[in-house]
């Protein structure tokens, strides 16, 4: 076992050797200070085994900004390489990794963890519910995600990263990559794509079953529908992904030939069931998204969503078509005049739905009283730059100009202008609104708005001028270019837009410290003058059964109505609440998940054998004691009335 650690951890490296000592004494930091001020305990019961929907959406969220962080050092050592000609800082092997695992982290390990993160904690809430429908299942999602991606980062000290592209096309993740970075591509994608299937189940069971009384499905807030929307595209799309990299696994680990090109298989398959999956994956991410900007114009325009049906309607129709755009990936593989012209068709219709929802928005902002705070910032950039992400779009939609623009950095501006703006916007958009919600204080607006000014010009500067480096003909995936390209100028500019999207990542995490450290701390649950059932509760962060009674819904933006009635209260009659027991089992559960795959990524069979061994035990003796530990507790009326008056004296 000396020996195979000996070989497998990489020391020759300064980059990685680096990330190990950084690592080894983030480590020493963590034991030492958990130790010395005896939070083990608190640990285990308050987070690790929490089965409260705000505390895992929580875990989601921070667990993403440090996937945000570990992607967006490597979009910046990439812009140091590209920055000038003939640049030697990284080797064509280490660059390759680099892209791969820069890829792979931001869409799956930071832009889903991250919305899934603010579906836990809003959803619920939106909806008048109490929990999730399997707070169980739901602690199992977070830690299968999170033992996926632990299983998946390690590679980068451990072994060798995976270096086929956030793609992985075969046949150069079989035949032409044989170390052990590709396996740790398949199983932590695995292990993570586990976690997020049980959380499409699960918010879906929500959504439908647990609604507050009158709320309809027509009077549901825009994230919960889209929520919901998305919830439906995970289970279709992700069980595609699971028997894809099943088969993969199969090839590198067992012989078979279901991708390789030596053996007879067919490596276009590989590309097919990716893309079925990996379009719908686009969607997964931006339809919750869309749903964020939602509530944000809506609560600072102060009006309600213009045109919500419609809304609701065009949300659907993006939903079927993601399933059926995925040839538009590759026009220049091969494929038929007739295939082409029909995924062409089928991709340029998504901007009808699309363009709707612009509409909406922009209806919404139109004569209203809008409030500039740094959420509607984020919310209000997004539009347009959007906007110059799909018109694009269509540009590679269009499968005889594909020929042209394809493999070239015109599309690397393209999805980052779809990704960034749709997607990392929102997200920070997300966090600052929701951030009372989960901690009972706002973030500083000032240090908001300076890092929204430094991220999203930097963003501009960054990606616009990648525009003309697909025109000038700089194919995507090079580590370098020679001076005669003429390139260099394009280049430079793009590092500094990318080194401003750093300055911006700084600011939002000095804002988060410097908020914990001297925000004034919220006294009530309406932070923003809301309008949805999310503010409705008693206090900033609402206490563990979220609602001391169940609200009644009465029409859409329900919370905001209400307010505007005056009148007397009715007394409120209190009775007993019934909450899920924490769980430990999800945890140790993931953990042999992570064994398991750690066995298989490097063919240590009686590892692997068992881990599977007592992920097998953890779900008899789940099912073995799933009656009592599914009876729960009641929280007593005393400790209702307790709780509930001290936040009203603090109010």
């Amino acid at each position: 076992m000396i020996d195979f650690i000996k070989d497998n951890l990489i020391l020759d490296d300064p980059l990685i050797l680096g990330a190990n000592i950084s690592i080894l004494l983030t480590v020493i930091g963590i034991v030492f200070v958990l130790t010395y001020f005896k939070k083990w305990k608190w640990l285990w019961s308050e987070w690790i085994t929490t089965v409260d929907h705000k505390k895992i959406g929580i875990m989601y969220i921070l667990a993403a900004l440090v996937m945000l962080f570990r992607g967006g050092v490597d979009a910046l050592l990439m812009r140091a390489q590209l920055t000038v000609p003939n640049n030697a800082f990284l080797t064509s092997d280490k660059y390759n990794e680099i892209f791969t695992t820069h890829g792979t982290i931001m869409i799956i390990f930071m832009a889903m963890p991250f919305l899934i993160g603010l579906m836990n904690v809003v959803v619920p809430l939106q909806i008048g519910a109490r929990d999730v429908a399997f707070p169980y299942l739901n602690s199992l999602s977070f830690w299968s995600f999170m033992f996926g991606a632990i299983l998946f980062n390690i590679s980068f000290v451990f072994g060798g990263s995976p270096d086929a592209g956030w793609t992985n096309y075969a046949p150069l993740a079989i035949e032409g990559s044989p170390g052990p970075g590709i396996n740790y591509y398949l199983l932590g994608l695995q292990i993570s794509g586990i976690g997020t299937l049980l959380t499409g189940i699960n918010l879906i069971v929500t959504i439908i079953k647990m609604r507050a009384p009158g709320m309809t499905l027509l009077r549901m807030p825009m994230f919960t529908w889209t929520t919901l929307v998305t919830a439906f595209i995970i289970v279709f799309a992700f069980p595609i992904l699971t028997v894809t990299l099943a088969l993969m696994t199969f090839d590198r680990s067992f012989g078979t030939h279901f991708f390789t090109l030596t053996g007879g298989g067919n490596t276009m398959l590989w590309s097919n069931l990716f893309w079925m999956w990996g379009h719908p994956e686009v969607y997964i991410v931006v339809l919750p998204a869309f749903g964020i900007f939602s509530e944000v114009i809506s609560t600072f325009a102060r009006k309600t969503l213009f045109g919500y049906k419609s809304m609701i309607i065009s949300l659907v129709g993006i939903s079927l078509l993601s399933f059926l755009v995925w040839v538009h990936h590759f026009f220049t593989m091969g494929g038929s005049a007739a295939i082409n012209n029909i995924f062409s068709i089928t991709t340029m219709a998504i901007a009808i739905p699309t363009g709707i929802k612009i509409f909406n928005w922009l209806g919404t902002l139109y004569k209203s009283r809008i409030q500039y705070t740094t959420a509607m910032l984020w919310a209000v950039a997004f539009i347009p730059t959007f906007v110059i992400g799909g018109v694009t779009g269509v540009m590679l939609g269009m499968a005889a100009a594909d020929f042209q623009y394809h493999n070239s950095y015109f599309l690397v501006a393209h999805f980052h202008y779809t990704l960034i703006a749709g997607v990392v916007f929102a997200c920070f958009s997300g966090l600052v609104y929701w951030y009372p919600k989960m901690f009972g204080h706002k973030l500083n607006e000032r240090l908001g708005k300076w890092a929204f000014w430094f991220f999203a010009i930097g963003f501009n500067v960054c990606f616009l001028p990648q525009f003309l480096l697909g025109f000038s003909g700089m194919p995507r995936r090079v580590y370098t270019y020679v001076p005669e390209d003429g390139w260099t100028l394009l280049n430079v500019i793009s590092s500094i837009g990318a080194l401003g999207m750093g300055i911006g990542f700084v600011f939002i995490v000095y804002n988060i410290y410097y908020s914990f450290r001297y925000a004034k701390r919220e006294t009530t649950g309406d932070s923003w003058d809301g309008r949805t059932l999310e503010w409705a509760t008693t206090t900033a962060i609402p206490p563990h059964y979220n609602f001391a009674v169940i609200p009644e819904v009465k029409s859409l933006d329900t919370f905001w109505f209400n307010k505007q009635e005056t009148g007397k209260k009715e007394k409120v009659e209190y009775k007993e609440i019934h909450m899920p027991n924490n769980a430990g089992t999800p945890f140790i559960m993931s953990a042999l998940m992570f064994v398991a795959g750690f066995g298989l990524v490097f063919d240590l069979w009686w590892m692997a054998i068992l881990g599977g061994l007592g992920i097998i035990a953890c779900m008899v003796i789940r099912s073995l004691r799933s009656h009592k530990e599914d009876e729960g507790f009641h929280v007593s009326v005393e400790e209702i009335k307790k709780t509930e008056q001290s936040f009203h004296e603090e109010a």
